[in-house]
């Protein structure tokens, strides 16, 4: 049976998120020093987010607070994450990166750009432009259901 040319458009949507997802696991592995998809996830959106709570990780995540709070807390234990009191609401904490922290995600998001590289290697300007132009209209077809 032939496929449709929708499904292979998915098909290849998800091979790429698969591969990507392989690449930064091995990555992480040879990196990561053992940090979990999750964890590496959470230190990411901090070190973008410098001083952002807890609760602002679960709404951009999506995830169950408890969830959250387990990663963050180990995080902490790791030397990773450092948090202070909020000085406008003291029932909560701002949560930045350690100086540790900065060094990890740095080895990690040069294995992001490797994979980056490798994965449009080949591709003109014009070529990349018009895939960039292509994937964002795909994905607000996503986001509009």
């Amino acid at each position: 049976m032939k496929k449709s040319a929708n499904t292979e458009v998915l098909d290849h949507i998800h091979a790429l998120m698969h591969g990507l997802r392989r690449h930064l696991q091995e990555g992480m592995r040879e990196v990561g020093e053992g940090l979990g998809p999750m964890e590496a996830r959470c230190l990411g959106y901090f070190m973008r987010n410098d001083g952002a709570t807890q609760s602002d990780l679960v709404q951009h995540a999506g995830r169950d607070k408890a969830q959250i709070a387990r990663i963050v807390k180990a995080l902490h234990e790791r030397g990773l994450l450092q948090s202070c009191r909020d000085p406008d609401d003291g029932r909560s904490q701002r949560v930045s990166v350690t100086a540790e922290g900065q060094a990890l995600q740095r080895k990690m998001q040069q294995l992001r750009v490797r994979f980056e590289k490798a994965m449009v290697a080949g591709l003109s300007d014009a070529e990349r432009s018009t895939l960039l132009a292509l994937l964002e209209r795909v994905e607000g077809n996503v986001a509009n259901g």
